[in-house]
């Protein structure tokens, strides 16, 4: 099959390109679909579940992690808490800005 893209309108040519994503990104879907189920089968032939070889427990995402215990509260209202990782609610900021130790504030 020849087409001949010189002759094609700017309209027909995005349509052309469209189609051909589309199409791409279904092989690539339907490819990755196989490929999954042949490692299912050899895991489930060797007695093992997917998630069991990939170490999750669920497909395609890494289990949840717990939650980190709360070490600071804060002063104002005592069901705000932070674990002290990840960012400053703006009440710890506050208070620290405000003079306070985050030893003062600790649980």
């Amino acid at each position: 099959m020849k087409i001949n893209l010189s002759e094609m309108s700017d309209k027909q040519l995005e349509k052309l390109k469209d189609d051909i994503d589309k199409e791409l990104t279904g092989r690539s879907k339907q490819k990755l679909a196989e490929a999954r189920k042949a490692v299912e089968e050899a895991a489930k032939k060797h007695g093992f579940s997917l998630q069991d070889v990939l170490g999750t427990k669920t497909r395609g995402k890494a289990a949840a992690k717990p939650a980190s215990a709360p070490k600071y509260r804060s002063p104002a209202d005592a069901s705000q808490t932070w674990s002290g990782r990840g960012r400053q609610p703006e009440w710890f900021k506050a208070a620290i800005a405000a003079g306070k130790s985050p030893d003062d504030l600790a649980i």
